[in-house]
């Protein structure tokens, strides 16, 4: 009789150890995946529309836009303005894609053209920029919630722009700001000069005399207006019809004409070199992006 209740309890002791053992080797619940980001982007030389993974997207912009031997902080805030720049584009897009891959909205390389950029140095870089991509996931710039229109530029005169004198429209977020160390960079002031013929075609105007006047300026030196020939211009018109680096120029009239630039882009947002700059003196990215715009949270994307 002992032997059978023995036996007995040794097989209900067995029974339990087999549960517990399958309890045990049961895995945990998997956590959900994250969703990742897809943009539409359209290939300004080919016309042929690619998705991609935003992140994947966002080194190409920034491989495109900022030299890859800048600082890894100005490298970062490069990552996080391009990113903010794409989701606002994302969020407001009415077209079948969200992005062109020039700067129409922001240059964009695939690796071939990484690799044909960079030759030897390929790898260096491109693990570089990966890195500050990566360590900026999902980061974006906000205001009042919502993501903003982070427009960002090369190189200043001296101060950034008003968004209204150059997109017509204001921005909160967006204001004239110092960024005086960009005056002591290379190709700060650049001259160029070009025949009068060349400058009269592109203006559409008559060549027997020509006459400036009535130059109007914005408070940051650059020029909102002008007139040639009697003829008014808007400074951004003559920047994009004489393919100039800026909006702050001298013109003088001789045998040929001589144009002299300050600074280089429309000088709304960010400042690149000047990123760089402030990155030198030990500026993170996140007191870079907050010293060019104004009042924004750096958030993360909700996804």
């Amino acid at each position: 009789m002992r032997n059978k209740i023995l036996i007995a309890i040794i097989i209900v002791l067995s029974y339990f150890a087999v549960k517990v053992s399958i309890k045990e080797e049961v895995p945990l619940e998997k956590k959900e995946e994250v969703k990742e980001i897809e943009v539409t982007i359209l290939d300004s030389k080919t016309s042929e529309k690619e998705n991609l993974n935003l992140e994947d997207y966002i080194v190409g912009v920034v491989a495109a836009e900022m030299p890859a031997s800048f600082s890894m902080e100005a490298l970062k805030a490069q990552a996080v303005a391009a990113r903010s720049y794409a989701m606002y584009k994302i969020n407001t897009s009415k077209k079948d894609y969200d992005l062109v891959t020039d700067v129409t909205n922001q240059a964009y390389i695939d690796k071939d053209k990484m690799q044909a950029k960079w030759q030897d140095s390929f790898n260096t870089y491109y693990e570089k920029i990966k890195t500050a991509v990566a360590e900026t996931k999902n980061q974006v710039l906000t205001y009042d919630d919502e993501v903003i229109c982070a427009f960002y530029f090369a190189m200043s005169n001296g101060y950034t722009e008003d968004s209204a004198l150059v997109f017509g429209e204001a921005k909160d977020y967006i204001a004239s700001v110092d960024s005086s160390w960009d005056k002591n960079l290379k190709n700060y002031e650049v001259t160029t000069t070009i025949s009068k013929k060349e400058f009269c075609e592109k203006l559409n105007i008559n060549c027997n005399n020509i006459v400036i006047s009535d130059i109007k300026y914005s408070n940051t030196g650059r020029i909102n207006s002008l007139k040639i020939n009697n003829q008014e211009f808007l400074g951004t018109n003559v920047r994009t019809l004489l393919n100039l680096r800026s909006t702050d120029f001298k013109i003088e009239i001789g045998e040929d004409i001589k144009i002299t630039t300050k600074g280089y882009g429309h000088g709304v947002g960010m400042s690149q070199y000047g990123a760089n700059e402030l990155a030198k003196l030990g500026k993170s990215y996140d007191e870079i992006l907050k010293y060019y715009y104004k009042d924004v949270a750096i958030s993360q994307i909700n996804v």
